[in-house]
Formats: C-alpha cells, structure tokens, sequence
C-alpha cells in the first residue's frame, strides 16, 4: 500500500522556500488590507500646533478659576487660527481642533463658561489649568516610525499612513495567480450542458479564496482532456509571469487525469502526489522556477477545502501575512465512528449553547461532491488518523470556515 503524506508534511512542502513577493508603491485606497512591505516614516507632526481637544475658550493657566471674569477679544476655529496672541484678563472663543492662541495654555469647556453683555464671559465651575489642550507631537513627529514593515494595512493604519503624510505606500505586491479547470465533462455556468456534462464550479470558489487574500486571478477557464491543450494553456500562463498555477481536476490516476503527466512534460518534479487526507487525497504540488504549480482534486469539496488549508496559508506567506486559522475546540451532539488512516474533515454546523460553549454537528452524508453540504457548514471537524471512536459529548477540534 502507498505511504500517503501527511497533510502537516504537506504543507511544510508547499511553504518552504517560499519568497516574498517584490515590493511596490501604490496609492492609499489600492493599498487597502495590503501589506507594508518597509517601515513608515512620518512626513509630518500631528498635531502641528496645540489644539484644542473641546469646543470653548482658550485662555491663560493661571485665569482659569471658578468665577472669573475674562474679555473675549476673538475666535479660533480648525483652518482659521487667533491672529495674535492672549494677556491675562483675555480669553479666544476656539473650537475642537482650532489652533490654541499663543498665551493661552488651557481651554475651558464652552459648557462651563457664562456669556455676560459687552463682549466679556465669566467661568462657572471649577477648571484644571492646561485641560483640554493638545500638545504639539501628541499622536505622532515628523521622522517617528508609525508603522513597521509587515503591517496589514486595515482602516485604522491606512488613516495613519494618510494622517502621517503619505499619499502613496509601499507595500507587497499581489501574487499573480492562474487558475485552469480540465475536463471533458465540464462546461462554464451559463453554457447549455450536453447530457453527460456537469456545470464547472471549483474555479469560481478557489478564485474568491484566493482573493480573500488579496490575490490576483488570471482565469485561464476550462480546457478538454487533451494532454497537448493543457500543455499550451499551461506555457502561455508561464510565459505571462504568474507566481502561482492552480489546476482543478485532472489529479487523480485515471486514464483521463492528465495534469501530472502534463506537469512531467515541463520538468517539473512533485514534491507530493496525494496525500492522507479525506476529502482532498489526489493533490499535488511542484515548482516551474519561482513559479507553485498546485494541482487541487476535482471534486468541488475536495478542492476548495484543499484551497482553504494549502491555497491560502501558501499566498499569505507569499505576501508576508499572518496565517492563523481558527480552530476551536466543540462538544459533539452525537457519536462518531473510528477514522482510518486518513485525516478527516468533516463538514459540519457549529452552534453556541445556552452557556456559550461550541457545539457541533457533522452533516450525514459527506459525499464529496455535494457543495449544498459544505455551503451550510460554519465548520469541519478534524479527525486525526486512526482517531479512536468518539462519543456524544466528546470535545473535538473545529476548523471554522465563517
């Protein structure tokens, strides 16, 4: 009997050596969820100037007493700064983000600040000399690094790269990746199916995972079991610099799986041709120069469950993100049998129970061709091989899927 690879054997393959992609510059909105592929210096200081942090008045520290009396001899507001400077006695009406006037030290909340006739106001309650004044640097200085290389730029570091002078960034460039179907039997969603046909659906699943990453996708559609049709789809993708090949279908050992001896044809050797896995056993993966070549089943569960545990942590290293996949631990609403010698993911429905811990409840039929079954599932069950029977109650560990 074949020694099947493990799927942690497996996935070391695929990841070792693995370069990151070159670094580009784009613009802020394209570099949305990218990686920072330098460290990010700020161009500027925020704020430039002390701000007020309220709408009020701006005035000297030592003025700042319950019951003063103050004459008010102008306005500060955002974009429109005091042109001159505060005595004592003196007070600016200033707003939230306005400048604060030379002299003053402190703006009192307009809240607690009476308006009497002639242009004077009085303070009524009890204020703390330098309250709500932003001092000069207090969120970032110019030449401060306000993010590091390998940051994910989210909506909080994008605003911070933006607020920190940058219009443009640099950051990791999106892996390229192709992605052909074969098969006789397939034709594309829309297209009339002949009698013994099916519609082709792994591409459309594996492409938006891809993408959940920030990938590129070169959809190089479907191509018939002809071994010298593959070869030139395949030659055109590497003549076009991709970084990564995804096939679907065409991995097994039948007279019609064709893509190993295709990929045989370009020199290219497997690292791993099936592995112990269920559902997913007939996928492969090698190497055409810098470019992954990863051959995913055809069996629409099989490949995309294949995609969610090679495909992705492959492309987040590429572009140097950080792969963590949410695997909790669930008690099982029912028993379950012994596992052979396998790994096994199991579709199945997590719940939360009324005392917040996880359930979870595999679907009965796990046929490999059945997408409606893994379109329902929040997560699949992980059986080790050669797991022993488990029993209603049992904890077990969960890959949640959403």
């Amino acid at each position: 009997m074949k020694q099947l690879i493990s799927v942690e054997e497996a996935l070391a393959l695929v990841l070792q050596d693995t370069d990151a992609m070159s670094v580009e510059t784009v613009s802020l909105h394209d570099a949305a969820f990218r990686v920072l592929g330098e460290d990010l210096t700020s161009l500027r200081t925020q704020p430039p100037f002390p701000a007020a942090a309220m709408d009020g008045y701006a005035l000297y520290g030592l003025d700042a007493m319950l019951g003063n009396t103050l004459k008010v001899i102008g306005e500060s507001a955002a974009g429109h700064s005091f042109v001159g400077s505060v005595s004592r006695g003196e007070t600016v009406r200033i707003f939230t983000g306005a400048p604060v006037p030379q002299g003053a030290d402190t703006v009192v909340m307009q809240e607690d600040v009476a308006a009497l006739d002639g242009g004077m106001m009085r303070i009524s309650a009890e204020v703390t000399a330098g309250r709500h004044v932003r001092k000069t640097g207090l969120d970032f200085a110019k030449g401060q690094i306000v993010l590091t290389k390998g940051t994910v730029l989210d909506a909080a570091n994008l605003s911070l790269a933006a607020a920190s002078g940058h219009a443009k960034l640099p950051v990791y460039r999106k892996p390229r990746v192709a992605i052909l179907a074969t098969g006789d039997e397939l034709v594309a969603p829309g297209m009339a199916a002949g009698p013994d046909q099916i519609v082709a659906s792994n591409g459309y699943g594996t492409a938006a995972l891809a993408r959940k990453v920030g990938a590129e996708i070169i959809d190089l559609g479907i191509v018939g079991d002809n071994i010298a049709a593959i070869s030139a789809v395949i030659q055109s993708a590497f003549d076009s610099d991709i970084d990564v090949l995804v096939t679907l279908g065409g991995a097994s050992v039948g007279d019609h799986d064709l893509i190993k001896p295709v990929l045989a044809g370009f020199g290219i050797e497997l690292g791993f041709w099936q592995i112990a896995m269920r559902p997913g056993k007939p996928l492969m993966h090698g190497r055409y120069g810098k470019t992954h070549v990863l051959g995913l089943p055809g069996n629409p569960v099989s490949s995309l469950v294949c995609g969610h545990l090679f495909l992705i942590p492959l492309l987040s290293k590429m572009m140097r993100q950080t792969h963590e996949q949410d695997t909790p631990r669930a008690r099982l609403t029912h028993a379950m049998r012994p596992n052979d010698r396998r790994q096994d993911y199991v579709r199945a429905s997590v719940t939360k129970n009324a005392n917040g811990a996880l359930d979870v409840t595999a679907f009965d039929i796990q046929d490999s061709s059945m997408l409606s079954t893994l379109a329902a599932s929040n997560g699949l069950i992980i059986r080790a091989p050669n797991a022993e029977a488990a029993n209603t109650g049992d904890l077990v560990t969960v890959m949640m899927l959403r």
